[in-house]
């Protein structure tokens, strides 16, 4: 279906705030055609750990264009797009392909994926730059197994070779700052289990689990449980929590004790848990069956994340902190 959707989103927690416009417009084309454009903005103030324990605050616009076409083919669809992300020291590019294929009456879809990633990432004050290469592979199954339920599997493959670091972050030896040391090779595995199901007229439940592992040694868990609901003919709520777990790589170290080949101090690659809570609201604003439709969209998100072995410097404590994800959009479909 013809759409447009314009949002304005904001992010804001552990010393970074960021906030943007994104814009998605949707065109179909003798309704086997469908493409796609949309644009990304982040204007990021960072003052984040990171940050004021090695270097100085800034601030810097992240811009992210993109394209895709969708094309029917009879119970299949093919989706093509490409994507560029541009910063002053970082570029991303990416082109990927997917093919959902309905089978069995359409009581289960096979979808199979490939992305293919290209990264240039730089440090202008020092004049260091360097490349990234990253391969995903993806395939899922969507099974209906019954009138009111359905199940979804998912697998993902990724692999990464290249600079994998960051020119502006430091490790510890001794207390000691030095540039932090990273393998230039990853290979990550990813798996998702999903149910949804509606229990009411106008409200359903959803429960998801995902698995991740990779040959940095890092493991990680995540649950996610929702539950959606009409409220007359123009609301939808929408609530959940999600709770996500993760032991660290294996050279990484708070403060290392000994000279390693791969050293990091990258909390991110730290043993760390976080827990989210949010909702989300949809207002059905005007509606002409057949002619157009347009709703307005809100969505809050509180986070906290406790780290288990990355301490604040300043403080000489583990660190933590809060942090809260808005979005407000309007959706127009025609």
């Amino acid at each position: 279906e013809d759409r447009g959707d314009l949002l304005f989103h904001t992010y804001n927690g552990g010393g970074v705030d960021a906030y943007g416009p994104a814009l998605l417009v949707r065109k179909k084309l003798l309704n086997k055609v469908s493409m796609s454009a949309t644009y990304y903005a982040d204007i990021v103030s960072n003052a984040s750990i990171d940050v004021v324990t090695t270097a100085s605050p800034y601030r810097e616009t992240r811009n992210e264009f993109g394209v895709g076409l969708d094309y029917a083919v009879r119970d299949a669809l093919i989706t093509l797009g490409v994507s560029r992300s541009k910063e002053p020291d970082y570029i991303a590019d990416a082109v990927n392909i997917d093919i959902a294929q309905e089978v069995f009456a359409g009581m289960t879809t096979v979808v199979l994926g490939y992305t293919r990633g290209s990264d240039e990432v730089g440090d202008i004050e020092r004049g260091f730059f360097d490349s990234a290469k990253h391969w995903r592979y993806r395939v899922g199954l969507t099974q209906i197994l019954t009138p009111r339920w359905l199940a979804s599997a998912n697998f993902e493959v990724v692999s990464d070779d290249g600079y994998l670091g960051n020119p502006y972050r430091s490790a510890l030896i001794f207390g000691a700052a030095v540039p932090e040391r990273m393998p230039r090779t990853r290979s990550s595995r990813a798996a998702m289990f999903r149910v949804i199901g509606e229990v009411a007229p106008g409200m359903s439940v959803r429960g998801s689990y995902r698995y991740f592992w990779d040959t940095w040694d890092i493991k990680a868990h995540t649950f996610d449980l929702g539950v959606s609901r009409r409220f007359g003919e123009k609301w939808l709520g929408d609530a959940y929590v999600r709770a996500y777990s993760q032991d660290g790589a294996l050279f990484y170290s708070d403060n290392a004790t000994t000279e390693t080949l791969y050293l990091t101090r990258n909390r991110q690659l730290s043993d760390f848990r976080n827990a989210a809570v949010g909702a989300k609201a949809t207002y059905t604003w005007m509606r002409v069956p057949g002619r157009y439709e347009v709703r307005l969209n809100g969505a809050l998100e509180f986070i906290r994340t406790d780290y288990s072995d990355f301490t604040d410097v300043r403080t000489g404590s583990l660190y933590s902190y809060n942090a809260t994800v808005g979005q407000l959009f309007v959706t127009v479909k025609f």
